[in-house]
């Protein structure tokens, strides 16, 4: 067994990549969170702090959905960016809807 110092960044750069991803694993299913750039900081953030656990990562089906083209092309295809822009302009549509029907009257 090797003798190897313990660097306590290693610990906070895997306790970043791991938040990243379950934000970003949570903005797949709420439009209101942006997933692709939380995941990106989770790659960022487990590479950092351990080669094993990044090359985990980049074998998810999380990543290889979200960010591997996105990754390998530096741009996205039309269908992804209409997946992030659809049900994220549906969300400002129903809050702006919820703002008219909450908000009171300024006729005074």
């Amino acid at each position: 067994m090797k003798n190897r110092k313990i660097n306590p960044m290693r610990f906070i750069w895997l306790f970043f990549g791991f938040l990243s991803m379950g934000i970003g694993a949570v903005g797949v299913v709420l439009p209101v969170l942006p997933t692709t750039p939380f995941l990106l900081l989770a790659s960022f953030c487990l590479a950092k702090g351990s080669k094993r656990f990044h090359n985990w990562f980049t074998g998810t089906k999380l990543y290889k959905r979200h960010l591997e083209n996105f990754v390998k092309n530096r741009s996205m295809t039309l269908k992804t960016k209409f997946s992030l822009l659809i049900p994220a302009s549906c969300m400002l549509i129903l809050a702006f809807l919820a703002m008219q029907t909450f908000l009171p009257d300024a006729e005074a």
